[in-house]
């Protein structure tokens, strides 16, 4: 089969919509199926395109085994909302002519991967002129996140994109997403139930698994074997709701056994270094290579998620399955009756958004009770084996694509 990945991130980050991206077309092509991708060079999490894909601009290159088209975007110094949406555009407008270029290939299936949704009209424009299927796979919900978060603003406006954005959505033979409420969600926008199909985050759970040791981390951070490392690991965005990490990290100061990494990078690192500073028992490390990724994850005692109030539901964070697959207990911000606390609330402790008091007191309880977190982390690994592990996931997905028998989980209804 021709399999042709649309996707503004393609990468082997160790987060990441890119990272996803890049292992299905790496998992498609080492079974046999002809694999091409179109992506932007690699500029995300630090919003900077990496010097090496500065020029040539467009290019084609090969990793592994997937035959990689790279068309140029513009990516700006302080993305904000209106930067953003140009951001993604550009994208759009850039990659338009290699995904024409598409057609005389020929492919079977046409997979655009969002964000970027503006990518969506030249995927379903591809697929009809090659008669190929074509799927859209959303891992968050662009539109609706960039008005709750007033990226974008105007009931006019709102209504208007709404209204395209359902009108795009009801033109693909496939839509998926990666939670049940997002799902749900789908059927809101008007998707027919028999075109949706739940495809959630996976994880290697071969390449995370829970290790004893806390690894070489702890010695080069010089962080105690016996400190309780809590550990945020991922995208420094906005979205994320991560400034309540500071204002908990200087309440908890106090705790010198307790210690914060941050591992990552993004637009509002200066942001969180610069309220950070002063607090010895905090540490910030960059993103890490991939085949790091378990060592890194195996160092915490505790992961913390942080989320922000207005992206719930919209998104579900892919960093979730890799935190569980380590066999750690999870510490999440996000309100009860979401698809985020209905998954933790198995395998750790739920706060409320921007309440660092609460917080504290759910990292102090964690820190003081190994046999809560070690139970709390066995948890945590069984979700991530019996629901998230790789291959399983894939091969279901792909299966019910290929035979058009879709279906989306139980406690989904329209």
């Amino acid at each position: 089969m021709k399999v042709l990945v649309y996707s503004a991130n393609f990468a082997p980050e160790p987060t990441g919509i890119g990272k996803y991206s890049g292992e299905m077309a790496a998992w498609l092509a080492a079974r046999g199926h002809d694999v091409r991708a179109i992506s932007a060079p690699p500029y995300y999490p630090n919003w900077q395109v990496s010097s090496e894909y500065r020029w040539p601009m467009f290019r084609r290159e090969e990793w592994r085994g997937v035959d990689v088209w790279r068309a140029p975007l513009w990516v700006p110094k302080s993305p904000n909302g209106i930067k953003r949406i140009l951001h993604l555009m550009s994208f759009a407008l850039t990659s338009f002519p290699v995904a024409l270029r598409q057609v005389f290939w020929r492919p079977d299936l046409v997979i655009c991967v969002a964000p970027a949704f503006v990518c969506a009209p030249a995927a379903l424009l591809v697929a009809r002129f090659s008669g190929a299927q074509v799927w859209l796979h959303l891992q968050d919900f662009e539109v609706d996140i960039a008005f709750r978060m007033k990226l974008l603003r105007g009931a006019l406006l709102q209504r208007l994109i709404l209204r395209m954005e359902r009108w795009i959505l009801r033109r693909f033979d496939h839509v998926s997403s990666i939670s049940s409420r997002m799902i749900k969600r789908l059927l809101e926008k008007g998707v027919p139930q028999e075109r949706i199909s739940f495809f959630p985050n996976w994880v290697d759970i071969g390449h995370i698994k829970p290790s004893a040791r806390p690894g070489s981390y702890r010695s080069q951070l010089g962080v105690a074997e016996d400190a309780v490392v809590v550990l945020y690991s991922g995208t420094l965005g906005g979205k994320q709701g991560l400034m309540i990490v500071p204002a908990v990290a200087r309440q908890l100061a106090a705790r010198h056994d307790i210690v914060f990494v941050i591992c990552g990078d993004g637009v509002i690192k200066p942001q969180l270094q610069a309220a950070c500073a002063g607090l010895t028992g905090t540490r910030f490390i960059p993103l890490q290579p991939f085949d790091r990724l378990g060592e890194l994850l195996c160092m915490a005692n505790v992961h913390l998620l942080p989320q922000s109030k207005d992206a719930e539901d919209l998104v579900l964070p892919s960093k979730l399955s890799g935190m569980l697959a380590s066999g750690r207990p999870v510490i999440a911000t996000c309100h009860a009756g979401t698809e985020l606390h209905a998954v933790v609330s198995t395998c750790g402790i739920v706060v409320e958004p921007e309440d660092p008091p609460a917080l504290a007191e759910a990292i102090c309880r964690l820190a003081d009770d190994p046999v809560l977190r070690a139970s709390f982390g066995q948890c945590a690994r069984a979700y991530a084996e019996a629901n998230f592990e790789r291959d399983a996931v894939l091969e279901r997905v792909f299966a019910q694509v290929e035979s058009g028998e879709i279906s989306i989980p139980d406690d989904v209804t329209a």
